[in-house]
C-alpha cells in the first residue's frame, strides 16, 4: 500500500496549527477540527465528526488527543493516527516548556493575566458554538429518543449535578438498547 505523504503532511500541519492555536481544551479543538476536516478539506462528513465527538468524550484521556487519533486513523490509517497525535501534542508541550522557564514572570505580569481572561471569553464562545452545532445535529435526526436524551442529560448535569460520566454511560446503555431493538426489528422484518 502506497502512503500519501502529502496527505500525512497536511494532516500534521493542520493538527499542529490547531494544537498551537487552541486554548480551552478539547471542545475547542473538536470544533476547529470540524471546520478543517469537514468543511474545508472534506475528508470527513458531518455525521463522522459527530461520532468522533461522542467517542472522544466517552473515552479515557485528553479529548484533543482522542479526537486526533480517530481523525488521523480515519484519514490515513495507523500512520495518520500517529502523525495526528504528534501534531496535536507537540505545540502544547513546547508552549508549556517555555512557560515553565518563565513561570514567575508570567504569573505576575498583568498583561498576561488580561490576555488569559480574554482567552477564557473566547473559549466560552467556541464551546457554546460546539454545543449549538451538536444540538442542531441531534434535532436533525428527528428521533424523539435522541432529543429527549439530550434534554434529560442537560437537566441531569446542570440542575441535578449528576456526573457527566454517569450521563455518558446511561446514554451509551440506552443507545446500545436502541441499536439492539433496531437490528432485531430489521432481522424480524427480513424473515
Amino acid at each position: 500500500m502506497k502512503r500519501d505523504y502529502s496527505k500525512l503532511g497536511t494532516l500534521f500541519k493542520s493538527m499542529f496549527l490547531l494544537g498551537a492555536c487552541t486554548f480551552g481544551g478539547g471542545f475547542v479543538i473538536v470544533s476547529l477540527m470540524k471546520k478543517k476536516f469537514v468543511e474545508e478539506l472534506k475528508w470527513l462528513d458531518e455525521d463522522e465528526m459527530l461520532d468522533v465527538t461522542a467517542i472522544t468524550q466517552s473515552a479515557p484521556g485528553p479529548l484533543a488527543v482522542n479526537a486526533s487519533v480517530i481523525v488521523g486513523y480515519r484519514v490515513a490509517g495507523v500512520a495518520g493516527a500517529l502523525v495526528a497525535v504528534l501534531g496535536t501534542i507537540l505545540p502544547p508541550m513546547m508552549i508549556i516548556s517555555v512557560i515553565s522557564l518563565f513561570y514567575e514572570q508570567f504569573r505576575t505580569n498583568p498583561y498576561i493575566a488580561v490576555a488569559l481572561q480574554v482567552m477564557r471569553a473566547g473559549v466560552a464562545a467556541v464551546i457554546f458554538d460546539v454545543v449549538i452545532n451538536l444540538a442542531k445535529n441531534v434535532i436533525k435526526t428527528k428521533r424523539m429518543l435522541y432529543i429527549a436524551m439530550m434534554i434529560l442529560a442537560f437537566i441531569a448535569t446542570y440542575f441535578c449535578g449528576v456526573s457527566a460520566m454517569i450521563v455518558i454511560l446511561v446514554c451509551l446503555g440506552i443507545g446500545l438498547i436502541d441499536l439492539a431493538v433496531t437490528l432485531w426489528k430489521k432481522k424480524r422484518g427480513a424473515a
